[in-house]
């Protein structure tokens, strides 16, 4: 029997998951649900989806999926996991997962608990580009590295990408951008991480517009810079003692640059197969619940809750 995945939400990334999961052998999306009844049935049709529901908790009752992909706006994403953990379904949720790290705390403790797989949507770790880099810092080739820069942004319209801008929503960019800066740099560096500095800008709809934050660890440094309201010249950059590397849009890129101490490019990467880079995760989630494990090691639980945690220190800046 194919790995029957059911969606809870109805919007432009779940069409890509849905993509995705078409492109992966022995693996199906059973079914689809929304608010909406109209919006599930449209969906349900034009990405070929046997069933569709208004109701989320109707699903899981009826469909007994073996994971529910998450694809709702963040402001439900815990709402919506702890609907799964009910019922023990497998949940793999789009970032940022969670809005605080009491919610975070919260479903992996029912995960483990209960031996229910959750996994985040943390899709650029596992892209060749980001692979490649780690696996060239495994080998020495920038000798010691000690120094990480990232920056993701964009300048969102508030007219077209309202959502963005809406605080009851999840909109700013700690939830949209931030999470992958932090996820990626402590993907490259871990998180023994001796203090953070973190200033953040806010607008007038009491969303946050920029993040600038300092890791400080004991022997290197990352410093990541997000933004919704810049245009960015998006890139990852991890420097050494022997040279650096760099991978341009680091979030969901194709390249990654390998550069000796004289600054002259000894390897370049590029990915020439990847059609939808959801796939890998994809594949994650069916061979760890296939496998009985209750988190990913690429996507373990551990750095979802941290990344919680410091959107709990943004959103102190706040007040």
């Amino acid at each position: 029997m194919n790995f029957r995945f059911a969606i809870m939400g109805a919007g432009n990334i779940a069409g890509k998951f849905c993509d995705a999961v078409s492109r992966v052998k022995e693996c199906e999306v059973a079914a689809v649900s929304s608010k909406s009844r109209e919006r599930a049935a449209d969906f349900s049709r034009r990405n070929n989806i046997p069933k569709a529901y208004e109701d989320y908790e109707e699903m899981l009752q009826k469909e007994h999926p073996d994971c529910v992909y998450i694809a709702t706006t963040p402001d439900s994403h815990y709402r919506l996991a702890k609907l799964c953990m009910k019922y023990k379904t497998p949940v793999l949720c789009e970032k940022a997962m969670f809005m605080n790290s009491a919610d975070a705390r919260d479903i992996f403790e029912e995960s483990e608990k209960n031996q229910v797989f959750v996994m985040e949507a943390m899709w650029s770790r596992f892209l060749p580009a980001v692979q490649t880099a780690k696996n060239w810092i495994s080998e020495g080739k920038i000798g010691e590295a000690n120094c990480l820069t990232i920056a993701v942004g964009t300048a969102f319209d508030k007219e077209k990408n309202k959502r963005n801008f809406d605080p009851e929503l999840g909109g700013g960019a700690a939830f949209d951008l931030t999470v992958y800066c932090y996820e990626l740099a402590t993907w490259f560096f871990g998180h023994e991480i001796e203090k953070t500095d973190i200033s953040v800008l806010w607008d007038e709809t009491g969303i946050d517009t920029s993040n600038h934050i300092c890791l400080k660890y004991k022997d290197k440094a990352a410093i990541l810079l997000a933004s919704c309201v810049s245009v960015l010249d998006e890139k990852l950059t991890v420097s050494g003692t022997e040279g650096r590397i760099e991978i341009p849009h680091v979030h969901y890129g194709e390249e990654a640059f390998l550069f000796n101490r004289e600054g002259k490019m000894a390897e370049h990467f590029v990915d020439y197969e990847t059609t939808n880079g959801f796939v890998y995760e994809i594949c994650e989630v069916m061979n760890c619940i296939k496998k009985s494990s209750v988190e990913s090691k690429v996507v373990p639980h551990e750095d979802t809750l941290r990344c919680a945690e410091l959107f709990d220190r943004i959103y102190s800046e706040k007040n």
